[in-house]
């Protein structure tokens, strides 16, 4: 602290604030947390102007990736909006199987190429935020992207949000190379553009910025909040102009708390986190031992052709899972089914991914909670009537993502998001979602996305 010439305290923080004496009680502005100094990641005008231009790309490239996938179902199955396993199922038998192997065989070439003449290049968002100097490489990183979404809208059983992800990273380390930004800065910017390319193609501008602050950076000091803020703002602006902008689960009822809900919120809340430590485990052990070199070229094609024959009676296992979750919030299908695809669906995501596919698990991982909630549900109701169905899956569906994230405020706000509902809920949302993620950090600690990094 120096003195100024009227012997007022000037306030020492970068950037200096345009006033520089203290209030009156002389008490410093910055014993306030996170409204520090700027740290290392300085926020100067060339960042913000990355972090804009980093928005825009995120959300031109996140459409230009739906883009891809909606054509490709449409070409595959007819698809053109609302239900994609209604249109699987109205689809033959044999062309359900002959699109997944398609997506097989195009998908293990292509990876295997990828793989073999780009290794050197990074395409892994999370590595290279948490362990590395925020480097991607644009070219692997949009090669993976395009042939990720073409293999989801051949039924692919992986998450489409993987793809916008890692461009909207990648943009940003383009740019941050660019513009000579320093290491600090550039990571920074990285995981701002890999939560605004979340945020706009699921129209979820808060739950991206939560996403870049709570999952990418694990920090909500203001100099991360406000830059994470704007880039997932302006993706999700600028994808608007093609994009729905309506929620990506419609027309969900605004169900209401109850005694019988909270109760469940307990019991679940630890299942749910057990199951999250096994989910996870798994995805980690299929990740480290996927397909690689030319053996991806027949185990991909092999294990995707299986999958095809499991939709044949479940078509609903085809693609990421939404329409399994939309349905869930609905209270929709019979205990059996609710049981089969609760089994299937993580399994069959898990299998891809260790075929050597890559994608997405946000979206199988959010339909297996809702999976689980609206199974458990129906099952509760006989023994406490009175809830909805749909209300159990919808907290079901925020602890599972919750806890298999490691981040229970990103979850619960994803899910408000991706609904526009819920609020009611909110009691029994949070304390599902707590107590599944502090089961999950108690026993083993990883995440959907720490489980699945080479110790490279």
């Amino acid at each position: 602290m120096t003195e100024m010439p009227n012997g007022e305290s000037e306030r020492l923080r970068v950037p200096q604030p345009l006033i520089k004496k203290r209030i009156a009680s002389g008490r410093g502005a910055m014993e306030q947390p996170n409204v520090t100094g700027d740290g290392d990641a300085a926020l100067t005008p060339s960042l913000w102007l990355a972090v804009v231009v980093t928005g825009i790309a995120a959300g031109l490239l996140g459409s230009g990736l739906m883009a891809i996938l909606y054509q490709v179902e449409h070409a595959a199955f007819g698809y053109d909006g609302g239900d994609f396993a209604h249109a699987v199922a109205h689809t033959s038998d044999v062309r359900r199987v002959v699109m997944l192997v398609l997506a097989g065989v195009i998908g293990s070439v292509a990876w295997f190429l990828i793989r073999k003449y780009l290794r050197q290049e990074r395409s892994e968002i999370d590595d290279a935020v948490w362990s590395h100097d925020g480097e991607l490489s644009f070219r692997r990183s949009a090669l993976t992207s395009i042939i990720s979404e073409i293999v989801i809208g051949l039924g692919g059983s992986i998450g489409r949000e993987a793809a916008p992800k890692l461009m909207g990273g990648a943009s940003g380390s383009v740019l941050a190379s660019w513009l000579k930004l320093s290491p600090a800065q550039k990571k920074l910017l990285v995981a701002c553009g890999g939560g605004a390319g979340l945020a706009c193609v699921y129209n979820v501008p808060l739950g991206g910025a939560i996403f870049t602050a709570e999952v990418m950076l694990g920090s909500f000091a203001l100099p991360v909040v406000m830059p994470a803020l704007l880039c997932s703002l302006v993706a999700t602006a600028t994808a608007y102009l093609t994009l729905p902008t309506h929620p990506t689960y419609t027309d969900i009822p605004n169900f209401t708390t109850s005694p019988s809900l909270m109760v469940w919120s307990v019991l679940s809340g630890f299942a749910i986190g057990l199951l999250s430590v096994l989910y996870v485990r798994v995805i980690g052990w299929v990740s480290h031992r996927r397909a690689k070199g030319t053996q991806i070229l027949w185990v991909m094609p092999l294990v995707f052709a299986v999958v095809g024959l499991l939709g044949i009676k479940w078509p609903e296992l085809f693609g990421n899972g939404k329409d399994i979750a939309h349905d869930a919030f609905f209270g929709v299908g019979s205990i059996g089914l609710l049981a089969a695809l609760w089994i299937l669906k993580p399994l069959v995501t898990t299998a891809t991914l260790g075929s050597g596919a890559a994608g997405g698990v946000f979206t199988p991982f959010l339909a297996t909670g809702a999976l689980f909630g609206a199974l458990t549900g129906n099952l509760w109701i006989h023994v406490w009537p009175g809830s909805p169905v749909g209300a159990f899956a919808l907290i079901g569906a925020a602890a599972m993502i919750g806890a298999s994230m490691q981040a229970p405020l990103a979850g619960l706000v994803l899910v408000l998001e991706l609904t526009h509902t819920g609020f009611a809920l909110a009691l029994p949302m949070m304390l599902a979602t707590l107590i599944a993620t502090a089961v999950s950090r108690q026993v083993d600690g990883y995440s959907i996305y720490s489980a699945r990094l080479s110790r490279e």
